[in-house]
């Protein structure tokens, strides 16, 4: 008698899923004892982390940095294959150390004096939210008074205090603290206190890309200082971050991977809800039944399910049967709560400006850009309203022709919409009004001499889609104001749920569908890394309950 194989599904071809299967399939003894199946919607192997070589420079249209270079496995691994080192040019070669150049709608440059002051409110105000300690004098004065009369800021003695919501009040704090100073004047109709609220919106918008909420007003505070970094500077990857998921999968046989294979329905046996399906020798099949858009369907006794949360919110949300029986309410309620934002890049390839010698001459600042406030009557009316909460614009390395901004929230959403044309003219237009009056319109960041706007030509626009890509719906994770970090756990727990792995006195199998991912992470949410660890877990559960030990 042939004893069949415990068979194995994961669902998802990215860092989380290929992590498991790499630490499945080379587990001493696992490849024999199991059937391992990897199942991807797409057309490629990645998931969020998606390499381009293109404008001669290898990019990175989804995951970029690698966050901390101290115990992280992605540095390890990148060391190990040799990754970190490159002929190519690549994006933040040089880990953009210029001196960003911050400029005012208008046209006016920004001193130091005006900038620093409110950088680092800035900086020590999300340090103290990230748990770190602070030494900013008016900060400190400002969180020691917020606590004495709000209690205790932590532990939920502040339910749904959102980020957005503490910092707006530390800027007030900071005001307070100037009271008396006479108010002057910044340049023609800006203020410095509007100077320093827009300076102050410039780092909010970055936090947005940081954190993927399109608005940090929805981002929790008390779940902010769970939320872990790696020791050490932050890198690219040379060879791109490609070559990361690449080499897990390289252990794997061709056959394990099958491309194109989008799930629409999983179906699974719940201690309340059990139809099991008989084959043809009349024998009980796997637990686990996959149906495929192409109509096909797989069983198996095991699936990890590694979608993006973005996906897993759809699925609860518009009765598609992704699950059926339909996911148990503790599970539903976690995947409801957390927040799920979108995060995009855009990379504009500047047309060459050439001296009188032949040579190009072009040079772009590492802009910072600060907008007049919405509803403004003093705004450009023809910078777009989708770039107004866009932080920076900067070459991919520092001689670089091609530019990169990110955008976050509904402005993400809207430059997925928008045609090349209409991108290219909303930002000569923008450069034009911040750099037009510039000194580094001068020989020294020669863009051009004369009128910017007539100058500043794109050859190429390339954009990344996250939000609308149905195999994504997003970017990444963030613990929402009504969430916690109690959510990310309840996110990574298997189904059906029972306090050990053995099966239930209704004999329903245990097991059946795991997750993992970033969103499963409870403090290393949003992060290749954190679904590298998710990967990890899954995989070990799996050899624990069929080896009895952690591998």
């Amino acid at each position: 008698m042939v004893t069949k194989k415990p068979k194995v599904v994961i669902i998802g071809a990215g860092m989380a899923g290929l992590t498991a299967a790499n630490k499945l399939y080379t587990t001493a003894g696992s490849k024999e004892l199991l059937e391992l199946c990897v199942v991807e919607g797409g057309n490629r192997i990645g998931g969020r982390i998606k390499t381009s070589e293109v404008f001669g420079s290898r990019i990175e249209m989804g995951a970029t940095w690698i966050h901390g270079i101290g115990g992280s496995p992605v540095y390890k691994i990148a060391q190990e294959i040799n990754s970190l080192d490159s002929d190519k040019p690549w994006e933040c070669m040089d880990e953009l150390l210029d001196e960003p150049l911050t400029i005012a709608e208008g046209g006016y440059e920004l001193n130091a004096s005006l900038v620093e002051p409110i950088s680092n409110l800035f900086k020590n105000m999300m340090d103290f939210a990230q748990g770190k300690a602070i030494e900013d004098g008016v900060c400190s004065e400002f969180v020691e008074s917020y606590r004495s009369s709000n209690g205790c800021i932590r532990n939920g003695g502040l339910e749904n205090l959102s980020v957005g919501s503490f910092l707006r009040k530390g800027l007030d704090a900071y005001w307070g603290s100037m009271k008396g100073q006479e108010e002057s004047q910044g340049f023609d109709n800006w203020t410095r206190k509007s100077l320093e609220g827009r300076i102050f919106a410039m780092l909010e918008n970055t936090q947005r890309t940081y954190t993927s909420a399109g608005d940090l007003q929805t981002l929790d505070f008390n779940a902010e200082s769970e939320y872990r970094m790696f020791p050490g500077k932050e890198i690219t990857i040379a060879k791109g971050y490609s070559t990361i998921v690449e080499y897990l999968a390289s252990v794997l046989p061709a056959s394990v991977i099958q491309l194109g294979r989008k799930v629409t329905q999983i179906e699974w046996q719940s201690d309340d809800h059990q139809s099991l399906d008989i084959d043809e020798n009349g024998d009980v099949t796997k637990p686990v039944k996959l149906h495929f858009n192409d109509g096909s369907i797989m069983y198996a006794d095991h699936v990890i399910v590694t979608v993006s949360l973005g996906v897993l919110k759809q699925g609860i949300d518009d009765n598609s049967g992704m699950f059926s029986p339909p996911l148990p309410r503790f599970k539903t309620e976690a995947i409801s709560r957390l927040g799920f934002g979108v995060v995009n890049k855009l990379f504009l390839q500047l047309s060459p400006n050439r001296d009188e010698d032949g040579t190009d001459s072009m040079r772009f600042p590492y802009l910072q850009m600060v907008f007049h406030q919405s509803g403004s009557k003093l705004r450009h009316p023809r910078i777009p309203w989708w770039m107004r909460r866009t932080a920076s614009l900067f070459p991919i390395y520092g001689t670089s022709n091609v530019l990169l901004s990110w955008f976050a929230g509904k402005e993400a959403l809207e430059l997925e919409s928008l045609g090349d044309e209409e991108i290219t003219d909303g930002f000569s237009t923008m450069i034009s009004n911040l750099l037009e009056n510039s000194k580094h319109l001068s020989k020294s960041h020669d863009l051009c001499s004369g009128h910017a706007e007539s100058c500043i030509k794109f050859d190429k626009v390339l954009k990344s889609q996250w939000g609308s890509d149905p195999l994504f719906l997003g970017s990444y994770s963030y613990v929402a104001v009504g969430s916690s970090g109690d959510d990310l756990d309840t996110m990574a727990e298997p189904l059906p749920k029972r306090s050990n792995n053995s099966f239930n006195s209704k004999g329903s199998p245990p097991l059946q569908i795991l997750f993992a991912g970033e969103a499963t992470h409870r403090t290393h949410y949003s992060t290749t890394h954190g679904a590298y660890f998710s990967g990890l877990r899954e995989a070990n559960r799996l050899l624990k309950h069929y080896f009895f030990s952690d591998i």
